[in-house]
């Protein structure tokens, strides 16, 4: 369906077509009308598909101009990134249009924040951490809220944000529009629908933790990090496909190492993001990789819901993730729009049954490949790996007993330590005869 048989007024097909978009994608077709309609909804759609614009039209649509300050339209999202993603569509679909648009998270100097919020605000996109902070200031009130959007909530749940959730609930009106989009439903985020949402109607284009048709998946079974290094090394040498490859880890420190042991081969090629590093290292990081500048991009698995990255040939599990959902939204990077894909998995023994996880979710099985011969299998292990070897004894250092030897001596009775309060104090009014005194002496 083009864009123009949507019920969208000429200043939003303006926008579309300064954008160059024709025709929708299947969920922004679907959830268009819906959303339109006033009820609730619940959205789900891979990674990839359009689910931000899928809400972002219908709710321009219904905006009306309007000189309040406090905002009408609330978008909480879980990471910095994707505040200034969601904040740069809603940006540029108003391009034509008298809308006010703030993106707000933490990390950043609040006062500014209050300062953006103080000056009246239509649209606000946040992290849920520092829309409170924003609301104990007083500077925020969110009782004009007349839609509320909730954008990749399982991720906002692993983060521990379930708290913070249930805090702004409290400040919300009770009469207001829910709307959720996210490429999976687990189990914790059924039960915030049934807690926030009013009658839900889903609109779900494919079913949840399906990957995308698009991306060819394959897996090697790698023993450890070190040979794993060795493996994405010889990858990216030999493959001239690899023009664009993001890469997951684990965790920040290991996001850390694979950079340091990949930029030894591949100089001003690597790049690495996480939650450590500072938000303008970030933003250039990504930069730095949508303009081609690095060839290969490390990242943490929060990274992962923030980024909106065109054109990435290779999604590498370097490491699996913990959770089978995860895994859909680490490929989803790649076989974007009309693009192809392709996503590798690097399978440990210890990966065994979250493998088994991700491929009855998928509903469909992908096969482990051997390691390439010439790939050399490492010996050098780092120390969480030697924790968790088969057989590997730990050992303790004994406790030495410590004898008093000959230059040990008692102290002088002068030197030990008396205890200064109870009977001391009884002691010293018995030896000095103080008297005791009760109130003021009276004059003769």
């Amino acid at each position: 369906m083009d864009f123009s048989d949507l019920n969208i007024n000429t200043v939003l097909l303006n926008a579309i077509e300064d954008l160059g978009f024709i025709e929708t994608t299947p969920i922004q077709e679907k959830a268009f009308p819906v959303i339109m309609s006033g009820k609730d909804v619940v959205g789900i759609a891979q990674t990839g598909t359009g689910k931000t614009l899928a809400y972002v039209l219908p709710i321009l649509r219904q905006l009306k101009f309007s000189e309040q300050r406090h905002p009408r339209i609330l978008v909480l999202v879980p990471t910095r990134e994707l505040v200034e993603q969601v904040a740069g569509e809603f940006r540029k679909l108003t391009e034509y249009m008298s809308v006010r648009i703030g993106g707000v998270y933490g990390g950043t100097n609040i006062n500014t924040q209050k300062e953006l919020v103080y000056a009246g605000l239509d649209v606000l996109v946040a992290t849920p951490g520092r829309l409170i902070d924003l609301c104990l200031t007083g500077v925020l009130r969110l009782k004009n809220i007349q839609k509320l959007v909730i954008d990749e909530v399982d991720e906002m749940l692993n983060l521990g944000f379930r708290a913070q959730l249930e805090q702004i609930q409290e400040l919300l009106p009770d009469k207001r529009q829910n709307l959720m989009f996210s490429a999976t439903v687990t189990e914790d985020v059924e039960k915030l629908i049934n807690q926030w949402f009013y009658n839900p109607i889903r609109v779900e284009v494919a079913a949840t933790g399906t990957p995308l048709e698009k991306i060819f998946q394959t897996g090697y079974i790698v023993p450890n990090f070190y040979t794993k290094r060795n493996l994405l090394t010889h990858m990216l040498q030999n493959d001239e496909s690899m023009n664009k490859v993001l890469v997951f880890v684990q965790s920040k420190s290991l996001a850390d190492i694979l950079f340091e042991e990949l930029n030894k081969d591949f100089p001003e090629q690597i790049g690495a993001i996480h939650s450590n590093k500072s938000q303008n290292f970030r933003f250039r990081m990504v930069e730095e990789f949508l303009e081609g500048k690095t060839k290969v991009l490390i990242a943490t698995d929060l990274i992962a819901r923030g980024m909106d990255i065109s054109k990435v040939s290779h999604v590498i599990n370097f490491d699996m993730p913990e959770t089978a959902e995860s895994y859909i939204h680490r490929i989803g990077r790649t076989g974007r729009a009309d693009a192809d894909g392709m996503a590798i998995a690097f399978v440990g023994e210890a990966d065994e049954d979250i493998w088994s996880s991700i491929q009855r979710l998928m509903k469909k099985d992908v096969a482990l490949e051997p390691m390439p011969d010439d790939i050399q299998v490492s010996e050098r292990l780092l120390e969480s790996e030697k924790e968790v070897l088969a057989g590997m004894k730990v050992i303790k250092t004994p406790k030495i007993k410590v004898e008093k030897g000959a230059a040990f001596h008692e102290k002088k009775d002068k030197n030990k330590k008396k205890n200064q309060g109870g009977s001391y104090r009884r002691t010293l009014a018995a030896k000095y005869k103080k008297p005791k005194t009760r109130g003021q002496k009276k004059r003769k």
